[in-house]
């Protein structure tokens, strides 16, 4: 049917085009004139229409100069040894061995190392050379060459770098001052906002994209500061660590990644917001390293599940499954299983929230945080601690199964008992525990906030909720070195 609608309008759109040629034709015949010269004076309001078309060339010319591309010349293994594919067979397969000898490898047996290059983006933020650029483009950053817009290139030095926020920082020297950029409002962005991108996508140098500003806080499993701007301006391999400006000619953020199921460019960027930049190279500059406040927990969203297990009257706020030993958190009397609600007057509606405010607290300053405890608001004064460089949590793997031995029907586990706790040794598929992550070797540390030491302790625990006409019964559980809380569906006999 749609076809046949298609046809029809376009064979009306034919008889319509046709009538008004011959129309045209009989006015001819009945008067024929000389052609007309263009009429210019007519023609003048378009091309001033056209004039006033928005371009952006001023502002091109205006930022290209402190926007460089940078090279990153390293050693890494060979291609077939630690920079190979995943084999396309499981290990132990006849085929393993062959392709595994099929690697390169130097004289005494090691791999073989090769030359690579990287290429990225960056930007001037100083006439005294200093550089912004992505973590993931600089590396450890041995051998850093800056290529200016006119070609000059010089070498830089790696001042400091951040994985957690993937930003960077290094320098040039020059005699003569050099041209730059600054930061911009970003917290004033706006979706619908026109941005530009420029940068050196696929080592072609100088480029510039725009677009708009697609959205806001988008979180991509980047880091734990997640808080991206998504934009639609062409970004590509090359443009990481490249600027992306507002229609002043202010950074407004830091091409960091792209969205891509081919690996180019789809019209789906992420900018590192300026507001978060910024603080991130200051420190950078001052002290060639990020400091961030700790509080020493684990956290853990909290989804509607939760919130009705925990009587909490919505979504919010962040879970705490774990406290570290020795933290400030557990010296100021935080537990596991309260849910962080407010940070300094501050109201938290998600896990990155409570990340990202905790993270920008001074190390020894004094926090108040609300938390919802036994079902209720209980004020917390925290010493906040500085973030660990390396930061281990406690863990515990379970070992071999201890006589005792239990199940849980109404949640489809089957439970044995060991020297660590209780473990789920089955998970019924079909079950509600099934669906929402539970697997056999999870450790149940906790059931409806009550320790857990054998699996009768969890059976009571469900029983006390089903009584309690609950239809969730809060679980909480240990895997590897992460602990978390499950919500699981009560079935009702």
């Amino acid at each position: 049917m749609r076809n046949g609608r298609n046809f029809s309008w376009r064979r009306s759109a034919l008889a319509l085009t046709t009538a008004g040629i011959f129309a045209a034709g009989i006015w001819s015949a009945n008067a024929v004139a000389e052609p007309a010269p263009l009429d210019t004076q007519s023609a003048a309001p378009a091309a001033t229409a056209l004039e006033r078309l928005p371009s952006f060339a001023d502002l091109v010319q205006k930022v290209n100069p402190a926007v460089v591309s940078i090279r990153v010349d390293e050693e890494v293994e060979a291609r077939g040894s630690a920079g190979m594919p995943e084999l396309p067979f499981p290990p132990g397969s006849p085929f393993e061995k062959f392709f595994r000898d099929l690697q390169p490898q130097g004289p005494d047996g090691a791999p073989r190392r090769r030359h690579a290059t990287a290429l990225g983006s960056g930007f001037l933020i100083s006439a005294d050379g200093y550089i912004v650029t992505n973590n993931h483009v600089v590396g450890d950053g041995k051998d850093i060459t800056v290529v200016r817009d006119d070609g000059t290139e010089m070498p830089a030095k790696l001042i400091g770098r951040d994985p957690k926020t993937d930003l960077a920082l290094v320098k040039v020297e020059s005699k003569e001052a050099l041209p730059y950029v600054v930061f911009g409002d970003s917290d004033s962005v706006r979706v619908g906002d026109w941005v530009l991108a420029v940068g050196n996508p696929f080592g072609l140098g100088g480029t510039v994209t725009t677009g708009i500003v697609s959205a806001r806080g988008r979180e991509i499993g980047a880091g734990p500061y997640d808080d991206f701007i998504q934009i639609d301006a062409s970004i590509n391999k090359g443009n990481s660590g490249g600027p992306t400006f507002d229609v002043h000619g202010n950074v407004v953020g830091v091409n960091t990644a792209i969205f891509s199921p081919t690996g180019g460019s789809v019209g789906i960027g992420f900018a590192i917001p300026a507001a978060i930049a910024q603080k991130v190279i200051a420190q950078l500059k001052e002290d060639g390293k990020v400091t961030r406040g700790w509080l020493g927990v684990t956290i853990q969203q909290v989804d509607d599940d939760l919130a009705a297990s925990l009587s909490l009257d919505k979504a919010r706020g962040a879970l705490v499954a774990q406290v570290a030993e020795d933290s400030p958190a557990e010296d100021s009397g935080i537990k596991t299983g309260d849910v962080i609600l407010n940070v300094n007057g501050k109201e938290m509606e998600d896990v990155r929230a409570v990340s990202r405010t905790v993270a920008d607290l001074e190390p020894d300053s004094d926090a108040e945080i609300v938390v919802w405890r036994d079902e209720r608001r209980k004020t917390v004064d925290v010493e906040i601690g500085t973030f660990p460089e390396n930061l281990e949590m406690a863990s515990a793997a379970p070992s071999e199964s201890a006589p005792e031995a239990g199940t849980t029907e109404s949640l489809g586990l089957a439970l044995a008992e060991t020297p660590d706790g209780v473990v789920v040794r089955s998970v019924d598929p079909a079950s509600d525990a099934a669906e929402k992550g539970v697997r056999p070797g999870d450790v149940i540390v906790k059931v409806s906030g009550r320790d857990v030491k054998k699996p009768s302790d969890v059976v009571a625990g469900v029983e006390e909720a089903s009584k309690a006409d609950k239809n969730s019964v809060l679980l909480l559980l240990r895997s590897e070195e992460q602990q978390r809380f499950v919500a699981l569906t009560l079935e009702k006999s």
